[in-house]
């Protein structure tokens, strides 16, 4: 038994003795896959720069750095895919480029950018001072850095940068003037004109640098000194825009606006200001009434500067015809537009210039031989049939005005320009009524004739124009135009009140505050014998007309006569008459009517 105890520690012993020398398992160490990183890589410029698949060049350059963490050109890249699409993104992986090789100029110049895209702009400036280190003769690092301290708010950090580029590489065009605009910026204006006095002194033959001293005199009131450099500039070159501009803001400021508007004229008569800033000039400065004709002259010649440089531009054909129309000069704007018309291609526009102010000077012959013309130049034109009409219906040639807005209705238009011409029609035939009724009695008939008609051709004129009139607003109910005349038309018939009440409070809704819309409402109440609201609407009226219509006149009469105030009844009938009313006869028949009919009692 003892031997057997004694065998099974010896056996114990050798064995933990054999565990003891057998090594322990260790995992093989990970070496990055280098080849395979510079193989996805080069794939991915390929991808990139050739093949212009930037989704597929980011997949690869995303495998490369995955097989080869430490390899910073495909960080690099693909910072630089993701620098404008996804700039945290961009910043993220510029930092593993980084980190790869600290000294690497490239690095930190995308690192910068990252930071900069990113609003980091602390971070972005401790990294521009190590690229300014890395790479010392890059003025562009100077100059970045210089603006990342302004925008930080410390604008003699960014001077004191600037100061050393310049000991480092001497003066810099980019450099100065960045420097010149932050030494204005703290009001270091002593400092800025010695900076572009040493401009001047080392290149005296540009105007640039006399304007730029001349500029930072100005900023200090030194005026006489300001105007000696803009002086020596403009002899150096006349036509510099920038001179000229510099000149004619000066005098801006010092309102002296004719001397400004001069300068403003060799501006204008140059081909270096684009002819869209011209434009902008011109309707700034004619934006205030006052201005304009205070400075009428100098502001024609600008007009007639741009007309004789651009005579073919059709905005600038525009300015110079609005220009002639504002300042009263019609007959020269209609002779401008006429000399137009002939333009390849041609314009509408002028042609509705040249028809409105025809029309406007009452030369229904040329009006109509105008838009005949433009008719065949722009036959699918609905306004300009529309125009024909009404230069139709002016003459009384009531017939063929309905041709011409009948045959425009087979054109092409929205429902709501159709109704609208239903509504010039149903006007029309109304027309036709009046005229029907004066060749019927050989003069020019009472008013009311034309609605206490039930039959004859002036009624069935009547009965056309409510049709038409049904078929406006059947295709536009919300047509002012047409709920008023209807529905002052059937108050004057007696008929259909309540239907005529509604349209003429629609109307109200669309247009607050016209006199002749609230008329008709005040009219319709007065039909429907509800005086007193008549009354109240019909003085709303009154407030507002500005030229004392004798028809708003002679109804507020007719209320106060149905309300009993017959004194002030016949005042307003007076005021009417003398306002030119022109039924006469229908205003002395309420005179002999009210003398006719005896006085109510007033009630106690």
């Amino acid at each position: 038994m003892r031997k057997t105890l004694i065998l099974l520690l010896l056996t114990a012993v050798f064995c933990g003795a054999f565990a003891r020398k057998t090594p322990p398992v260790v995992p093989a160490p990970q070496v990055p896959d280098s080849l395979r990183g510079f193989y996805l890589f080069t794939e991915g410029i390929k991808q990139a720069f050739i093949e212009q698949d930037t989704a597929a060049a980011r997949a690869s350059l995303e495998r490369s750095v995955a097989a080869d963490p430490t390899y910073g050109p495909a960080w690099y890249e693909l910072a630089q895919l993701l620098l404008y699409s996804d700039a945290p993104t961009a910043l993220r992986y510029a930092e593993r480029a980084f980190r790869t090789d600290t000294t690497d100029k490239w690095y930190l110049l995308q690192l910068g950018q990252a930071q900069i895209l990113n609003d980091r702009y602390r971070d972005a400036i401790r990294t521009y001072h190590r690229l300014r280190e890395a790479d010392a003769q890059n003025p562009d690092s100077y100059r970045v850095l210089a603006m990342l301290y302004e925008q930080e708010g410390q604008p003699f950090s960014a001077i004191a940068v600037l100061d050393s580029a310049e000991v480092r590489f001497g003066k810099i065009d980019f450099l100065s003037e960045l420097k010149r605009r932050l030494l204005v910026s703290t009001r270091q204006y002593d400092r800025a004109v010695a900076e572009a006095q040493a401009l001047v002194d080392a290149a005296p033959y540009k105007a640039e640098n006399h304007l730029l001293l001349g500029e930072l005199y100005a900023r200090q009131k030194k005026d006489s000194l300001a105007l000696a450099q803009y002086a020596e500039a403009y002899r150096l070159d006349s036509t510099n825009v920038a001179v000229l501009a510099a000149y004619s803001e000066f005098h801006n400021e010092r309102h002296d606006y004719a001397a400004a508007l001069n300068y403003s004229r060799r501006l204008f008569s140059g081909d270096e200001m684009p002819l869209d800033d011209k434009l902008s000039y011109f309707d700034r400065i004619t934006g205030d009434r006052n201005f304009y004709s205070t400075y009428y002259l100098q502001i024609n010649d600008l007009a007639t500067t741009l007309a004789m440089k651009y005579p073919h531009d059709p905005r600038v054909v525009k300015l110079y015809g609005d220009h002639l129309i504002a300042s009263g000069r019609l007959d020269d704007a209609l002779t401008y537009y006429k000399t137009h018309l002939g333009d390849q291609p041609p314009r509408i526009d002028y042609f509705e210039m040249v028809i409105d102010i025809e029309s406007y000077k009452q030369r229904p012959d040329s009006v109509e031989r105008y838009t005949n013309r433009a008719m065949e130049l722009f036959p699918e034109n609905v306004d300009l049939r529309l125009r024909k009409g009404q230069t139709l219906s002016y003459a009384e040639r009531y017939d063929e005005a309905l041709t011409f807005y009948r045959n425009s209705l087979r054109l092409p238009m929205s429902d709501s320009l159709r109704g609208a011409v239903w509504g010039i029609i149903g006007e029309t035939y109304h027309l036709m009524g009046r005229q029907a009724l004066q060749r019927a009695s050989g003069q020019r008939p009472p008013r009311a004739a034309l609605y206490e008609s039930r039959k004859g051709p002036a009624a069935r004129c009547m009965r056309k124009c409510y049709d038409a009139y049904d078929r406006a607003l059947a295709l536009r109910y919300d047509n002012p135009m047409v709920l008023n005349n209807y529905a002052y038309f059937l108050s004057l018939e007696g008929r259909d009140l309540e239907r005529a009440l509604a349209m003429a409070a629609r109307v109200l809704v669309l247009e607050e505050n016209n006199p002749t819309y609230l008329d008709t409402y005040a009219w319709v109440l007065y039909r429907l014998g509800r005086y007193h609201e008549a009354k109240k609407t019909m003085q709303q009226a009154l407030s507002l007309d500005r030229r004392k219509s004798p028809d708003l006149q002679l109804h507020y009469g007719d209320i106060l006569a149905a309300l009993g105030e017959r004194f002030m009844a016949e005042v307003y009938w007076k005021k009417a008459l003398e306002g030119g009313y022109d039924d006469p006869e229908a205003i002395a028949e309420r005179f002999r009517r009210m003398k006719e009919t005896p006085q109510k009692p007033s009630e106690p």
